[in-house]
């Protein structure tokens, strides 16, 4: 398989992954994700872009900028999920796959969790497995990436 970019992004709050709410969210810090993504990427043939916002335009933007720099997109856009028509928008602009990565099983907890703008772009959500959704979310861009 021939290096292909794969940009991963993360929405606010991911920064304090390990820190907050470990209870929900565990203890891996982001930095142990990108680590673990970064491995697994080199595995798979795949390059990794790998960046955390707390800013929607930024991630509006960096979403804008894959049209170029990747073949595909994993997002985790945190309570952007909820919330964020601009992402949504920006998503259906990228032509590549896009698979939505949430730590916790976002249908187990409070209503206004339930739904997610970003599902309606997405080739494939993973929630629920924790930090290694973002693994699985790799191995499915693989897969589909051929």
């Amino acid at each position: 398989m021939s290096s292909k970019t794969i940009m991963v992004l993360n929405g606010p709050n991911l920064n304090l992954l390990g820190q907050r709410e470990p209870e929900t969210y565990g203890t891996e810090t982001l930095a142990d994700v990108e680590a673990a993504c970064a491995a697994l990427a080199g595995e798979l043939g795949l390059t990794l872009d790998f960046r955390q916002s707390n800013i929607e335009g930024e991630l509006v933007t960096w979403i804008q900028q894959a049209r170029k720099r990747a073949t595909a997109i994993i997002i985790n856009p945190a309570a952007y999920t909820h919330t964020s028509v601009a992402i949504l928008d920006a998503l259906n602009a990228f032509d590549g796959p896009v698979i939505e990565v949430h730590v916790s099983n976002i249908h187990k907890r409070e209503a206004f969790r339930h739904h997610s703008f970003v599902s309606r772009r997405a080739d494939g959500v993973i929630a629920g497995c924790g930090t290694q959704g973002y693994l699985l979310a790799l191995r499915q861009v693989a897969h589909l990436l051929g």
